[in-house]
């Protein structure tokens, strides 16, 4: 009977230093989390991983027209009348980033980490919106480099 007891446990405590070594083995093979960027609007936040990253090196201009064409970005409802707050990483406002509305420049490169604009800019055809709907895209870099994306959907809330 001891015998057994023994044979038991010896083979719990494998099993269990087996499971440890294989939690591990997985975790290492893990991606390192990109940084993140943050859109708020009054109370409601969300934020998001980048749309497209390389480790903080530059990315080819060939992928950066598919990157824009996020179809899974976080979506965030704006009233016109709010303000929008954009939040970065530090490591992105290092290397400067600019807010992209549909793909075209928004504002000037900044190396601060956050940034407000208006809400009614988001659904002004003046600044190329159109309907009720914009995608605002962050991208980190400058000098035409570009190191990272990431990307919103803003939905009018009247």
């Amino acid at each position: 009977m001891t015998s057994q007891r023994f044979a038991a446990r010896h083979r719990r405590a494998l099993a269990a230093v087996g499971a440890v070594g294989a939690g591990l083995l997985v975790l290492s093979a893990c991606d390192k989390p990109t940084p993140l960027a943050t859109v708020t609007v009054d109370r409601s936040t969300v934020n998001s991983e980048a749309t497209c990253y390389n480790d903080g090196k530059s990315l080819k201009a060939s992928s950066l027209q598919g990157c824009l064409k996020d179809k899974d970005a976080k979506t965030i409802k704006v009233d016109p009348d709010a303000t929008v707050r954009f939040g970065v990483d530090p490591e992105i406002a290092d290397k400067g980033w600019t807010l992209l509305m549909n793909g075209q420049p928004l504002t000037d490169s900044s190396k601060k980490t956050y940034r407000t604009v208006p809400g009614s800019v988001f659904f002004n055809q003046q600044y190329g919106a159109t309907g009720a709907a914009t995608t605002v895209t962050i991208l980190e870099g400058g000098n035409s480099k570009a190191y990272g994306l990431w990307s919103f959907k803003l939905e009018k809330d009247s």
